[in-house]
């Protein structure tokens, strides 16, 4: 298969059919597609500050509430590896612009939902598509970016979008709540995708096909079943216990079919994920980085917003604004790291120090009372995550795609996404578990007055920061030890046809 070069021209206005596509505009080509991840992104946690407002609205019960968030999730978790290889097949540009407007189109349905299930019905859309999306805008920034310096800036800046849109979303989600409407949420994402799907339709080379595309149909089926299994195991894990038939039945079978994929993908012709993708040393520790982090962050956003939120009193849009300080370390972290230090001390070297320095944020997190401040207790602590993480992620994008063929860029791109997507669902099952334990063992010896109860869930949150720090710490081990330390080579390109 051959497609036309994914890349930009000299000024949007002067954009003809015959520039489109060309490497001049490619900075513009990195924010359209910064706009997109943006949109996925922060879909993940801008719907969490919303949800009472949206139960209150249209009247569903606390145990279905877990289904606005775990529908996305399981739709989006399940598919990505299918989006991937789809935007290899198909050509990524194809695959971006459907995305776009297929999530644009849920998040629509969303916006003017009029029932528990209709609702549902447009986060499980959001998913689906966004399965498309993301893997699609992260191949696309890899066949573009090719020569070393500018790869490291542009994924820099692509990692510190995809590091700080939960926190966004956090801010965002809050003050569309409590300004305009839960539904405003949802809608948003439409002026996102228009922006993204201008620059898209101006700057984005068409897709030319030379031979027929095959699609690894087994794999696909099964791969899709096992990732299913494991997102639905470990929230329904979540919401009943470990020990639960169901949460068993599905993590068990789930990594059951995840076996049989492995053994399917050295014997087909075509395989859904080549194993050179995961085999090789630098992009499999990436992968592991990124299913690191999904797994400690979720610590830092769930039980750090409802401590600012419940111990504090924060407002949402408060506790959002107070989010800040870790996206602007993000942002100097992730730019920074890939382009000046990573050429002198190496990925193992700047991945294992960027967890270290996250360890040690989320250590300082494990001090919080009933009396903490947040000058003293939560800011230092958010800006040593923010260049802790930031490093590490921007590093492990650039790492979990690199040396990749053209054709396999989408396939590599969505297993970062589905190593995320994996790891979050484990942090929130592992992590919300801990900390309900620890809630229930506080108050078994105490009485359960205001001020006891109170403090359990003090108890439960540093708690879990514990648990996210030893993560971590873990994490940074296993890097040291299965990461090579030399700098990631970059992706091929696309091959250029004449216009």
């Amino acid at each position: 298969m051959t497609t036309a070069t994914d890349r930009g021209a000299p000024a949007p206005e002067l954009i003809d059919s015959r520039k489109r596509g060309s490497h001049a505009l490619r900075w513009w080509v990195l924010a359209v597609l910064g706009v997109a991840q943006l949109m996925v992104v922060l879909d993940a946690t801008v719907v969490n500050i919303a949800l009472p407002a949206a139960q209150q609205d249209l009247g569903f019960s606390d145990g279905d509430r877990q289904w606005v968030v775990t529908g996305y999730a399981l739709a989006f978790g399940s598919l990505l590896l299918l989006g991937g290889r789809l935007s290899d097949l198909f050509g990524r540009r194809n695959t971006f612009i459907i995305g776009l407007i297929g999530f644009a189109g849920a998040s629509a349905v969303g916006g003017a939902a009029n029932s528990f299930e209709m609702l549902v019905a447009a986060r499980i859309g959001q998913g689906v598509f966004g399965a498309l999306l993301a893997p699609a805008a992260l191949s696309l920034l890899t066949v573009t970016f090719t020569e070393p310096k500018e790869r490291a800036k542009a994924f820099g800046i692509f990692g510190a979008v995809a590091g700080t849109g939960g926190a966004i979303g956090l801010l965002l989600g809050g003050m569309l709540t409590e300004w305009a409407s839960w539904r405003w949420v949802m809608f948003v994402n439409l002026a996102f995708a228009a922006v993204a799907l201008v620059g898209a339709l101006l700057l984005l080379a068409k897709h030319t096909v030379t031979e027929r595309p095959k699609l690894d149909i087994p794999g696909t089926v099964v791969v899709t079943a096992a990732l299913f299994g494991i997102v639905y195991g470990f929230s329904h894990a979540e919401s009943t216990s470990w020990t639960n038939p169901a949460t068993l039945a599905f993590l068990f079978g789930g990594a059951a079919l995840l076996a049989v994929f492995v053994v399917l993908e050295t014997r087909v012709a075509h395989p859904l994920l080549p194993l050179r993708i995961v085999l090789d040393r630098t992009r499999g520790a990436s992968f592991l980085t990124v299913f690191v982090m999904g797994i400690g962050m979720f610590a830092i956003f769930l039980f750090l917003t409802y401590y600012m939120q419940l111990s504090m009193g924060y407002s949402p849009i408060k506790t959002g604004l107070a989010f800040l300080p870790m996206v602007a370390g993000m942002v100097v972290s992730s730019t920074m790291v890939p382009s000046l230090l990573l050429p002198r001390i190496g990925p193992k070297i700047a991945v294992s120090a960027g967890f270290l320095v996250a360890a040690v944020g989320m250590a300082w997190l494990t001090q919080l009372d009933l009396r903490s401040g947040y000058a003293t207790h939560i800011l230092p602590a958010l800006i040593l995550l923010g260049l802790g993480l930031g490093g590490a992620m921007s590093t492990a994008f650039q790492g979990a795609t690199a040396g990749v063929g053209h054709d396999d860029a989408g396939v590599a791109s969505a297993m970062i996404n589905t190593s995320q997507q994996v790891g979050g669902s484990i942090g929130t099952a592992l992590l919300s578990t801990i900390a309900a334990t620890a809630a229930s063992d506080y108050l078994s010896t105490r009485q359960p007055d205001p001020l006891a109860v109170a403090q359990a869930a003090v108890e439960s949150y540093t708690t879990s920061f514990w648990w996210a720090t030893a993560i971590f710490v873990a994490g940074a081990a296993l890097i040291a030890v299965l990461m090579p330390n030399t700098v990631p080579a970059p992706a091929e390109g696309e091959p250029v046809l004449a216009h």
